[in-house]
């Protein structure tokens, strides 16, 4: 299973926020968009992501103004990228040896979907569920 295939059944939506964007107004967006994490841009760039687990370290950093501080402060500039034609196998590696929960996938420098752990794992158990379903006709016919 590629990831063009999931972006494909999912859809290529991504939510994106600015750097100069605050903690407060992405927590807010993180929830009434029922995401886990926003892909920050500058332009057509990616310069970061932002998810639940980066607004809660923020929060329980102990500043009193966090909310009004810019998203910039507290996203992951490192950001890991997919591509459309990378495997769910593959993805589902980099993802738990990185232990980030949400990928980016970019093609020819443009951003064209987001994948979650989620996403790569509903797939994962649909494609194990169909080979099951196969081994269990071919035994049934034999």
């Amino acid at each position: 299973m590629l990831v063009s295939q999931i972006l494909r059944a999912k859809g290529d939506a991504v939510f994106t926020v600015t750097p100069a964007d605050t903690v407060g107004r992405v927590a807010e967006l993180l929830h009434s968009r029922r995401v886990g994490a926003l892909v920050v841009t500058k332009g057509e760039a990616v310069v970061g992501i932002v998810s639940e687990r980066d607004i809660v370290r923020a929060v329980a950093g102990g500043d009193e103004k966090v909310t009004a501080r810019p998203v910039s402060a507290y996203m992951t500039a490192d950001v890991v990228f997919a591509g459309p034609g990378e495997t769910v196998d593959s993805l589902l590696t980099r993802m738990t040896d990185r232990r980030i929960r949400h990928l980016p996938v970019v093609q020819d420098g443009r951003l064209v979907g987001i994948v979650s752990i989620g996403d790569l794992v509903k797939w994962k158990i649909s494609e194990v569920e169909a080979e099951a379903d196969g081994l269990k006709a071919y035994i049934a016919g034999s």
